[in-house]
């Protein structure tokens, strides 16, 4: 069968089960998207190719499948990078394409040539240059192997024009993948399992710490198990959040640097500390000499780069996280009742939750707002964030009660990542409400994805807490550098409601707290386009409790 490399690589999409692809056109993929004009893929024309990115990572995120990216060489394929590196920090399947100068011209400083597998090594699993149409098949199918396989991660594919326009003889690729440096991680350690088990059994104060791996294996179920079986509290990480439901009454909430004072109290008192599909990142741990200091530490992760890269632990399982929670469950017997353990959890909760006070200019407060969102859809819908105050707003007053469906950049904090993120969510779930808690710094980055929401008639609702600041960093400058707030106030910007209308969106704003419930609701009967609502919210709100950087997590500021 005669076809070309685009008409290749299109077949060989629909083989690995893609139903939608997210990009910009340009020179360099003509031939991609004139194979695309006859393709029943759907192609979801973003207005930036960083868009295109993180609709691919929201689209992974919400799915569980590799979500696809397009863009032509030079600044399309640049423009990816953010959304890449976005994408490997979260270990979030992603296959991206970019285009490429003719193989000829490689290193010729040829018109919009840009070294993107050279730029990107870093930020991927792999990245491919391939050099001709009869290797296409092969690369496209390791791609997709590799991105959704082991730790999950993004690849790139580059591919020079005139590969794409090469003719051949196609013969699909038969067989199983078969890459000599890459081997898929089968099996575990069972005698780890059987000392795991045994720290479990004699553990007087254990928790559980689960962060994004038990989402990405699809281990909620065991993780919840394991907690209910044990009666073991749970806390979770950022990119933890509806591995285990925030409403249960083992749930801790987030640890961290905005995490619930109970949480970070009760790391710091366990004696059996089980974590489960994290890194221990620095916003987690705070001073690593004080994190768990009295705690046994199990470490269960499918990547054994993870196991004491940061913490020392006693008892590490390099495997899958689902398997692994599934052999330590079996050899579990349940325990009744609670605790003395459990009472002085519940009497942290009682003393110290999560609360904030009235405005100071007789604005919203902008945790006000969330609470109203969660009210309003009782964790049934799937809630994206920008970066920044709103980000840890989300986080802390939204209960999740289900995984993938808090969509936010943990690792590299991305600003603009939320709204269209939001665009890939509502395009992977349509039955979903989708909501983007954004800040009036962050929505900017990226808000000429109005758009192409408006152009596929999605009904997004996106919620500005609008405090005129670049919020995260006027708090830190306001605690650390004597309110000395250098370069953030953001306060010129543009009319939020006109901008949406003149997109072709619905344009709200709430000034006071009694037009917040009627707002949410009307935004969200909106079935045909999105809704912007710009919240006046308390202008230097903070987010407490904080843990001062590099601090202990027993220290913390604000939140009383």
């Amino acid at each position: 069968m005669l076809l070309n490399g685009a008409q290749i690589l299109l077949r060989c999409l629909k083989e690995e089960g893609v139903d939608t692809i997210f990009g910009y056109p340009g020179g360099a993929v003509l031939p991609i998207y004139d194979a695309l004009y006859d393709s029943d893929i759907r192609h979801i024309l973003t207005r930036h190719e960083q868009g295109a990115a993180h609709a691919a990572d929201g689209y992974a995120r919400v799915s569980g499948k590799v979500g696809v990216c397009i863009a032509t060489s030079g600044p399309g394929a640049t423009n990816l990078v953010t959304g890449i590196a976005t994408a490997y920090m979260d270990s979030i399947p992603m296959v991206c394409f970019t285009g490429q100068v003719a193989t000829p011209l490689l290193g010729r400083d040829a018109f919009q040539e840009a070294d993107i597998t050279g730029i990107t090594l870093p930020i991927t699993k792999h990245n491919y240059l391939v050099e001709r149409t009869e290797d296409v098949a092969r690369v496209v199918k390791e791609a997709f192997y590799i991105a959704r396989t082991n730790r999950p991660g993004p690849v790139v594919v580059d591919l020079p024009k005139d590969v794409m326009e090469g003719t051949i003889d196609f013969k699909p690729v038969e067989g199983e993948v078969n890459i000599r440096s890459y081997r898929v991680l089968k099996g575990f350690n069972s005698g780890q399992v059987i000392a795991a088990v045994d720290l479990i059994k004699n553990a007087q104060q254990p928790v559980i710490y689960a962060g994004g791996g038990v989402i990405a294996s699809n281990a909620s179920q065991e993780l919840r198990e394991l907690a209910e079986k044990r009666k073991i509290p749970v806390t979770t990480t950022l990119m933890g959040m509806g591995s285990f439901p925030a409403n249960h009454y083992l749930s801790l909430g987030m640890l961290g640097m905005h995490g619930t004072r109970y949480a970070n109290y009760a790391v710091g008192e366990c004696d059996v500390l089980v974590a489960v599909g994290v890194r221990f990142d620095d916003r987690v741990t705070g001073k690593i000499e004080t994190f768990a200091s009295h705690a046994r530490i199990i470490h269960i992760d499918i990547d054994a780069a993870e196991i004491g890269k940061n913490v020392d632990v006693d008892v590490p399982i390099v495997g899958r996280v689902k398997e692994v929670l599934q052999a330590i469950n079996q050899r579990l017997e349940p325990v009744d009742g609670m605790s003395e353990w459990h009472r002085t959890i519940e009497r942290w909760k009682r003393e110290y939750p999560l609360r904030y006070g009235p405005s100071c200019e007789g604005r919203i407060m902008p945790q006000h707002v969330v609470e109203k969102i969660y009210d309003l859809t009782q964790g049934e819908a799937i809630i994206t964030t920008e970066v920044g105050q709103n980000q840890m707003w989300a986080a802390q007053y939204y209960k999740f009660k289900h995984p993938r469906r808090f969509l936010s950049s943990g690792g590299l904090g991305t600003m603009g990542y939320g709204f269209p993120a939001a665009i890939g969510a509502k395009i992977a779930c349509p039955d979903l409400p989708v909501i983007d808690i954004a800040g009036d710094g962050s929505i900017q980055m990226n808000i000429q994805e109005l758009a192409t929401a408006v152009s596929y008639k999605l009904p997004i609702v996106v919620c500005i807490l609008n405090n005129q600041f670049l919020g995260m960093v006027r708090q830190w400058q306001g605690l650390f550098y004597g309110g000395r707030y250098s370069y953030t106030d953001i306060s010129y910007q543009p009319d939020f409601v006109k901008l949406a209308e003149a997109y072709g969106a619905v344009g709200m704003r709430v000034k006071e707290d009694k037009e917040v419930d009627a707002a949410l609701v009307e935004a969200l009967k909106v079935d045909d386009r999105p809704v912007l609502i710009d919240f006046w919210v308390e202008k230097e709100a903070d987010v407490y409790p904080m843990v001062p950087p590099g601090g202990s997590l027993a220290n913390m500021l604000g939140g009383e």
